[in-house]
C-alpha cells in the first residue's frame, strides 16, 4: 500500500487486519502515537488522516491507502516545535505525557478548522481524548494560547 506519512511517501506491505496503529508503531517505528485501550475510548492513538482526527487503533491501515497521515512526529520539528507543543509546555498541560500526543493531534485538527475556539469548543473537540492525570483545564488553556499565537503569527 502507498500513503503519505508526515509528508513523506511510504510504501508498506501489511496484512489485511493490520491497524494503522500497528503500522505506525510496529512497522514504521513511529512510537509517538500511543497504544492504550485498543477500543477507541482513550484517544492516545489519535492521528490525522487527511486532516481529520481518527483513532489509529480502530482504523485498518488499508483504509488509509493514498491518504495523508500526520502523527505527532510530524507536528513540529526538532528545534522548531509547533505552537501547540510550546503552549503545552508553557501551561504545564502534560504531566505523565502519555495522552499528550493524542491531545496535540486532536487540538491541531481543531485549530486548523477554527482559529479562535472557545473553551467549550476546545472541550468538545478534545472530548474523545482522556487524561488520567486530570490536566484538562491546563490543556484548554494551552490550546487557547496556541490559537492566539498562531493567529498573531498569521497577522505578521
Amino acid at each position: 500500500m502507498n500513503l503519505s506519512i508526515n509528508g513523506r511517501a511510504v510504501a508498506a506491505d501489511v496484512a489485511g487486519a493490520t491497524t494503522l496503529l500497528e503500522l505506525l508503531r510496529d512497522t514504521l517505528a513511529l512510537t509517538g502515537t500511543k497504544r492504550a485501550c485498543d477500543i477507541g475510548e482513550c484517544g492516545a492513538c489519535t492521528v490525522l488522516v487527511d486532516g481529520r482526527p481518527i483513532y489509529a487503533c480502530l482504523t485498518l491501515a488499508h483504509a488509509c491507502e493514498g491518504q495523508a497521515i500526520r502523527t505527532i512526529e510530524g507536528l513540529g520539528a526538532p528545534g522548531a516545535p509547533h505552537a501547540l507543543q510550546e503552549a503545552f509546555v508553557a501551561e504545564d498541560a502534560a504531566q505523565c505525557g502519555f495522552c499528550t500526543p493524542g491531545q496535540l493531534m486532536a487540538a491541531a485538527a481543531l485549530l486548523a478548522a477554527n482559529a479562535d475556539p472557545s473553551d467549550a469548543e476546545v472541550i468538545a473537540a478534545l472530548s474523545g481524548n482522556l487524561c488520567r492525570c486530570g490536566t484538562y483545564p491546563k490543556i484548554v488553556r494551552a490550546v487557547r494560547r496556541a490559537a492566539a499565537t498562531l493567529r498573531s503569527s498569521a497577522d505578521v
